[in-house]
C-alpha cells in the first residue's frame, strides 16, 4: 500500500461504524440548502439561499400562538391533529379549490410538510414499488424515496418554462408505479403546473393506478396570473392524491412545524398510523393558532402576493444587472439561474475537487461576495445536470435584498 492510500483508506473504527450504520444513511447528504445557511452565517454573508422570511409574521397569528400558551392548550393534541385546525383546513381548501373532505377521517396534522410528505411516503410505498420525482426537485424527495423504500424514476423538467416532455413522463410510469411526486407552485423552479399537465399526470395516475403525492406549500404565491390548481381537483384524482401542505410559507412560521396531509379514507388511515408512531403530534398551542391563521380574510392573500411580487422584480432585476441568466417563476420565492456567463477560472478553487462549477461557485460566491445561495446540483439526481444552475431566494424584506444587490455589484462576468 503506498502512502497516498493508506492516507485515504477508512480507519477500524470508520469501518466498525460503516457496519453498524444503515446502508439508506449512506446513500444521500445532509441538506445543502441548511449547509448553506451555516456557511452564510460563518462568513456573515447575505443569505438568499434557505427560503425563509427574515421579516415578522402577521401579529395576530402570533397573539394567537401567545394566547393557547397562557390558556394551558399544552398537552398534546389527538394525534392526527386538534379539531379546530383539521375543521379549518377543511374549510379552506373547500373555499380555495372546491374540494370537500371529511375532518374525521382525511386529515392528518403533521410536524410541518416535510413530515407530512415522509408520512405518506412510509404509509405508501411497499419494497420494489417506483415512484416518479420530476427534476429539478426540491432536495427533501431523494432521501424520503430512499427512506421509504422507493425506487425513483426521475423526469426532466426543462427551461425556461420548466415543460415535461409527455413521452419521457409516460415512459417512466409502468406496472411498479406507486406514485409520482408533483410540487406545484414548484420549489426550485417557480413553475406552477397548469391545467392541462396535471390532466395528462392524471391520466397516467389512473392508466397505471398509481396515486399522486402532491406539495402546494406555496399555494399563495403567484404570480401573472398564474393559477393553483390542486390535483385532488382534477376529474379523477379526488381519491388518488395525497395533499401535503402547511402555515410555514403562507404566514412565515416555517420554524412552528406544522403541516397536515389530505387523503382518501383508506391512504389517511396508514399515513396516521405511521405519523404516531414517528412524532405523536405536532406542537398543540400553534396548531390552536394555525385554525385562526386558516381563517384570515382574503385581503391577507392579496397583499401576501403583492408584497411578493415586488420582491420577484427586485431581485431578477439585482441578478440580471449582475450577470446571471434568470429564469423568471410564476409561483413560490425562488428564482433559478444560469451562471454559464461567469469565468470558472475565478471560483473553482474555492471547491477543489468538486464535480460540478455550482458548487463551486456558491462558495466563492458565499466567501468572497458575501452572498449565499443554493446550487443547482443539490435539486437533481446526476449533479452534472444542475451544474451551471443556482437558486436564489426572495422572501426576504428589503434592507436584505439591498444588502445583496451591493454586495453582488461586485461579480464580473
Amino acid at each position: 500500500m503506498t502512502p497516498s492510500e493508506s492516507s485515504t483508506a477508512p480507519t477500524r473504527a470508520e469501518e466498525i461504524a460503516r457496519r453498524m450504520l444503515s446502508a439508506k444513511a449512506e446513500q444521500f447528504t445532509e441538506s445543502v440548502i441548511r449547509e448553506m445557511t451555516r456557511l452564510a452565517l460563518k462568513h456573515n454573508a447575505v443569505n438568499l439561499s434557505q427560503g425563509f422570511p427574515d421579516f415578522p409574521a402577521p401579529a395576530e397569528i402570533k397573539e394567537a400562538a401567545r394566547r393557547a400558551i397562557a390558556d394551558d392548550i399544552n398537552q398534546y393534541a389527538i394525534t392526527w391533529g386538534a379539531k379546530p385546525l383539521r375543521d379549518a383546513v377543511v374549510e379552506k381548501f373547500a373555499r380555495t379549490q372546491g374540494v370537500k373532505v371529511d375532518p374525521e377521517r382525511e386529515i392528518t396534522i403533521c410536524c410541518g410538510s416535510t413530515e407530512a410528505m415522509m408520512s405518506s411516503m412510509m404509509a405508501m410505498i411497499n419494497p420494489g414499488d417506483e415512484i416518479v420525482v420530476l427534476e429539478p426537485f426540491y432536495e427533501n424527495y431523494g432521501p424520503d424515496a430512499i427512506l421509504s423504500g422507493a425506487t425513483p424514476r426521475f423526469v426532466k423538467l426543462r427551461p425556461p418554462d420548466w415543460s415535461f416532455d409527455e413521452k419521457e413522463l409516460a415512459a417512466a410510469f409502468g406496472p411498479r408505479t406507486k406514485a409520482i411526486i408533483l410540487n406545484t407552485p414548484n420549489n426550485p423552479t417557480g413553475k406552477v403546473f397548469t391545467r392541462a399537465e396535471l390532466e395528462f399526470i392524471r391520466d397516467l395516475c389512473v392508466r397505471w393506478n398509481s396515486f399522486c403525492i402532491t406539495d402546494e406549500i406555496y399555494e399563495h404565491i403567484l404570480y401573472d396570473g398564474a393559477e393553483h390548481v390542486s390535483m385532488a381537483r382534477i376529474e379523477g384524482m379526488r381519491d388518488r392524491t395525497i395533499t401535503v401542505n402547511g402555515m410555514s410559507k403562507t404566514y412565515s412560521v416555517t420554524g412552528w412545524r406544522v403541516g397536515w396531509a389530505i387523503a382518501p379514507q383508506e391512504a389517511t388511515s396508514a399515513i396516521r398510523k405511521v405519523h404516531d408512531f414517528l412524532t405523536v403530534g405536532a406542537a398543540a398551542p400553534l396548531q390552536q393558532a394555525g385554525a385562526l391563521a386558516l381563517r384570515l380574510p382574503q385581503s391577507y392573500y392579496n397583499k401576501l402576493a403583492s408584497d411578493y411580487v415586488a420582491r420577484r422584480e427586485r431581485l431578477l432585476k439585482i441578478l440580471e444587472r449582475a450577470g446571471f441568466i434568470v429564469f423568471n417563476p410564476r409561483g413560490a420565492y425562488y428564482i433559478m439561474t444560469d451562471i454559464s456567463r461567469f469565468n470558472p477560472p475565478d471560483f473553482s478553487h474555492f471547491a477543489a475537487g468538486a464535480d460540478t462549477n455550482d458548487v463551486a461557485f456558491v462558495k466563492y460566491l458565499v466567501e468572497k461576495i458575501g452572498v449565499a445561495a443554493v446550487p443547482g446540483s443539490s435539486f437533481y439526481n446526476d449533479p452534472r445536470d444542475g451544474a451551471s444552475q443556482v437558486r436564489f431566494t426572495f422572501c426576504k424584506k428589503e434592507s436584505t435584498l439591498a444588502a445583496a444587490e451591493a454586495r453582488l455589484a461586485k461579480l464580473q462576468p
